[in-house]
């Protein structure tokens, strides 16, 4: 076999301070995948893995001879810190994967950005750091990343690229993928780089940083097409190769949290210059990055009346208890409170209990039963609640993703069930992840598109699954407790640096430029 040798490996999960650790489990119950079957399951037409690497290994195959050098690809659903011991072990394998390699002509790594391990603020940067110290300054490494990404200095200073999704919900992972390909062999070509960084001191809530053309507040999305339409115009059009806005994660909780700006380019006066316009113009709408939702009250109230046929049927998303961002996927609170409310012809989903799951399969489909959600318990949020149920559906085979982020994808969501509560039909699982794609209703034979109320486990990602059914002004973000409340002043920040908006009233910018020349880590 002819042609470059690229080394393949990735490290992606995106980490809630606040929820518990994340163990070799919860990435088995993903995509935990080394050598020739994470190539070959990069190249199958359902992966389980997210899009970079299949779009990566794609964009390769059809532009000519290479060699992959397969490693690690470790991704897990949004948690807690990862255990340290276990990402130790992937450090032994991620750098006895590399030095098997052999010489190499460069590396692509997928990563999140928003990583945390038991005792690092930034295993990314830990892991590009090994990256460096085996292949050494000349080989060209490119790295993608989630949007969600808090930038620290390693993870740009580390890469001769930077490449970031510029969707959310997330919908153009493959893409990203393909640029980081063709990217990488402009830079095997021989191609130079100069990356700069500016960060803000503003930590945008998950509601704020939609990106869809139609979306009604979307400062983020302004940035993002800022970046794209300036890095074609005088004088960066031809001198600049990416513009990454990263949004940040706060449940991370790191002291490198802020909205920033990366630019990728030929000079540095380029990437210096276009990265500082993009920051001040996030400066200039900081105050939108402020987030409105909906009383649980008037959340409620809104469900009931779409018993009346002449309104539109609402779509109400439990953004304080996404799975996306490490949320249990388990509170009760919206079902509780429509229950009393007795809205009808609902669908609700999708609930994390394995415990109920396993005991609807015991029962059967027709079976009544008491539903007792949360005996197992899980974190301050995870309130028992019991109800009478009848079994309307099981299922225990994996299902294939059918729009948005998990377009695709193969899912394994362990045993599940649908159960027909008062006027109300809620899905539970048994492996945690949030409700982003109308199969998780669909497989149970449920006709979404007649519903009056559905409910759905997720912050965002929805947007881009069910947006067949609802428009953005059929959506209800309800504030309801959870781990992920976008209400950031909630919670017990350690780590952020302070002050910063929208948790603290004033924060001050500018702050100095950030900039490092591509290809020459820091000693």
């Amino acid at each position: 076999m002819t042609g470059p040798r690229v080394a393949l490996l990735g490290f992606s999960i995106e980490c809630n301070r606040f929820a518990p650790i994340a163990f070799e489990t919860d990435f088995r119950a993903r995509t935990l995948l080394g050598g020739e079957s994470m190539l070959a399951n990069a190249r199958s037409p359902a992966p389980m893995m997210l899009g970079e690497m299949p779009g990566f290994v794609a964009d390769m195959d059809a532009a000519g001879p290479w060699q992959p050098m397969p490693g690690l690809l470790a991704m897990a659903e949004p948690n807690g810190p990862v255990s340290q011991e276990f990402f130790d072990r992937m450090m032994v394998q991620w750098e006895t994967d590399l030095r098997g390699a052999g010489e190499l002509d460069g590396v692509c790594c997928v990563l999140h950005g928003a990583g945390l391990t038991v005792n690092d603020h930034d295993p990314e940067g830990t892991l590009l750091a090994m990256v460096r110290r085996v292949v050494g300054d000349r080989v060209p490494v490119v790295a993608t990343y989630d949007l969600h990404a808090n930038v620290s200095a390693a993870n740009v200073d580390l890469v001769n690229a930077y490449i970031g999704y510029r969707t959310n919900p997330h919908l153009d992972m493959r893409e990203r993928g393909i640029e980081a390909a063709q990217t990488l062999r402009r830079l095997m070509s021989g191609t130079r780089t100069y990356l700069s960084r500016v960060r803000l001191p503003i930590v945008p809530p998950t509601v704020t940083m939609l990106t869809g053309k139609d979306a009604p507040h979307r400062p983020y999305g302004e940035l993002i097409d800022l970046g794209q339409r300036r890095m074609r115009e005088p004088p960066y059009s031809g001198r600049v190769l990416n513009v990454s806005v990263m949004g940040g994660f706060a449940y991370a909780d790191t002291p490198f949290n802020g909205l920033t700006v990366v630019v990728t380019a030929l000079d540095q006066p380029a990437a210096d210059g276009l990265a500082r316009e993009i920051a001040e113009a996030g400066w200039a709408r900081r105050e939108q990055f402020r987030p409105s939702l909906t009383s649980m009250e008037d959340a409620t109230a809104r469900a009931k009346a779409t018993g009346d046929a002449s309104l539109h049927p609402l779509i109400f998303a439990d953004v304080g208890d996404n799975p996306g961002g490490g949320g249990r996927g388990n509170t009760m609170w919206i079902l509780e409170a429509f229950l009393a409310a007795g809205v009808q012809n609902g669908l609700v989903g999708v609930i994390h209990d394995p415990a109920l799951a396993a005991e609807a399969h015991i029962h059967g489909v027709g079976a009544t039963f008491i539903a007792r959600f949360n005996r197992e318990g899980g974190d301050e949020f995870s309130k028992p609640f019991t109800a009478d149920a009848t079994v309307a559906g099981l299922r225990d085979q994996a299902v294939r993703g059918r729009r948005g982020i998990y377009a695709n994808n193969t899912l394994d969501l362990g045993l599940s069930a649908a159960l027909r509560i008062g006027g109300l039909t809620v899905v539970v699982i048994s492996n945690r992840v949030q409700c982003a794609d109308p199969v998780f209703f669909e497989m149970f034979g449920l006709d979404i598109a007649a519903a009056r109320v559905v409910v759905v486990k997720s912050r965002g990602h929805f947007r881009g699954g069910f947006d067949e059914f609802f428009r953005h002004e059929d959506v209800i973000e309800v504030d309801a407790p959870g781990l992920t409340s976008p209400i950031l002043s909630r919670f017990a920040w350690r780590h952020m640096p302070r002050p910063v908006l929208p948790i603290d009233d004033v924060a001050t910018w500018p702050v100095p430029t950030e900039t490092t020349a591509s290809g020459t880590p820091p000693t």
